[in-house]
């Protein structure tokens, strides 16, 4: 695959830039607005949430950041990096090498073992098996889950799930981190903890992205963003 273009600078290119984005569904003969026209520029290296209620556009925004769609107008770059007008085969190329998403329901495969579970996105790149293993279990290991490598994950608690699902999401030692609602199914003493957890990933230099619309959440950011209707409010 050739080199996207980037944009020449002297310092480092934000993690994200989103330009007079838009996004359009079609829900039968009604066109739903689902962004208009946002602008926003996260740099490498913060530590941000995209708050708003239901429907505010915020997890549609993290689907665009994710590359899991493409915007109807308007420019997305990650790392300098054009991506708005990415084919699927090209937007997944983008996903593994740049992105790993963390999910508020988790998204463990059931009949894999934990250490498993961290290793399969390393199959789908052709690593190799001792060094998908290794760097699984390093990953579970400094998320506190050393002792629990064989389990399956009904056999552990949200809370531990949510950090079989973090270690899942750095083990192919993504840039950026995307966490949609990461405790929302959790209670709030086991929230604080993953998000203590998101912090030291952060103070190790990746950019990380959190989607709630809890205020507590929000607030242990260092930056929030808010939407409401599709737009960026002030």
């Amino acid at each position: 695959m050739k080199e996207r273009e980037r944009i020449p600078s002297s310092t480092p290119s934000p993690a994200v830039q989103v330009i007079d984005v838009t996004l359009d569904y079609i829900l039968g003969k009604t066109v739903v607005n689902a962004l208009r026209g946002i602008r926003l520029e996260i740099d490498q290296g913060e530590f941000i949430s995209i708050m708003g209620p239901s429907g505010s556009g915020k997890s549609t925004l993290m689907h665009l950041i994710g590359c899991l769609d493409t915007p109807t107008s308007g420019s997305l770059l990650l790392e300098g990096e054009e991506v708005s007008k990415l084919n699927e085969s090209e937007l997944a190329h983008i996903r593994n090498r740049k992105i790993g998403f963390v999910f508020q329901q988790f998204n463990l495969l059931t009949k894999m073992t934990i250490l498993e579970n961290v290793m399969t996105p390393l199959m789908y790149a052709g690593i190799p098996l001792k060094e998908r293993r290794a760097r699984a279990a390093e990953l579970l290991d400094r998320v506190g889950l050393s002792d629990r490598l064989r389990h399956r994950p009904a056999e552990l608690s949200g809370g531990q799930r949510q950090r079989v699902a973090i270690a899942r999401a750095l083990v192919q030692r993504p840039s950026i981190i995307l966490a949609d609602e990461p405790t929302g199914a959790l209670d709030t003493d086991t929230g604080r903890t993953i998000l203590g957890l998101f912090e030291q990933i952060n103070a190790e230099g990746k950019t990380v992205i959190v989607v709630t619309h809890d205020p507590e959440v929000g607030s242990f950011c260092r930056r929030s963003i808010h939407l409401r209707d599709g737009l960026l409010e002030e």
